[in-house]
């Protein structure tokens, strides 16, 4: 067998059982088990289980047709403006569901800071791997345009600050009863888009233009911007 089936085969057992017993019920004994190899093997393609459970992440980040589409924009102040705002729209989503998927790997990710950083580190990796590269050609492109004024030396510097403004955002209200309530509800999100925008050096006039086209194009910001 081939390196890559043998590895396919290894995250299609893994993903078996991350579903039934979740990330903190599987070993990599289960997981070898379910695989019919040994956990030695396992270690040479996986060598800890957060690295197993990154790549089956990794994974489906790259089967998703949506983030493709999203990441095969051309670079442009109005793409800037779409990846701040799907980022926003995509962890008020898990805010709103909290006993998704996505929230237990939030509170997965949390417990690696605390921990040893091992799996935060590899999904940080992948996630500016995969949209770092149109988030700052992008913001090059705003700022050619004088759509934008230049912040600091690393703009990739300020993918991260918006991404971790969102991450902490979403956390807050993670539990049951939020750890803070933020005032007016319901145009948070238009106003946590606007926050970022800023703060990465958009200029009004176009934060407000292509803000509001997104913000039409999307019916649930739609409604929350007329109830606010």
């Amino acid at each position: 067998m081939t390196g890559d089936l043998r590895r396919q085969l290894i995250l299609s057992a893994a993903k078996r059982c991350f579903a039934r017993h979740g990330f903190a019920g599987t070993t990599t004994k289960s997981v070898a088990a379910a695989a019919s190899i040994s956990e030695g093997l396992l270690f040479k393609h996986f060598p800890t289980k957060s690295a197993l459970y990154a790549a089956i992440l990794a994974e489906e980040c790259e089967a998703d047709p949506a983030l493709h589409r999203l990441l095969g924009l051309e670079p442009s102040t109005e793409t800037l403006v779409v990846l701040i705002g799907e980022m926003v729209r995509h962890f008020r989503a898990v805010a709103k569901a909290p006993d998704q998927q996505e929230a237990q790997r939030i509170r997965l990710m949390l417990s690696s800071h605390l921990d040893d950083g091992e799996f935060a580190r590899l999904i940080y990796e992948k996630i500016g791997d995969l949209i770092g590269p149109v988030f700052t050609a992008s913001l090059e492109r705003a700022v050619a345009a004088g759509d934008a004024t230049r912040i600091g030396r690393d703009p990739l510097n300020l993918f991260w600050f918006a991404h971790h403004t969102v991450l902490m955002a979403t956390v807050a209200r993670l539990p049951a009863v939020p750890c803070l309530s933020y005032g007016n509800a319901a145009g948070l999100e238009r106003q946590l888009c606007e926050f970022i925008l800023r703060g990465i050096g958009l200029n009004e006039t176009p934060i407000a233009s292509h803000l509001d086209r997104q913000l039409s194009d999307d019916p649930v910001q739609k409604a929350d911007a007329e109830g606010a």
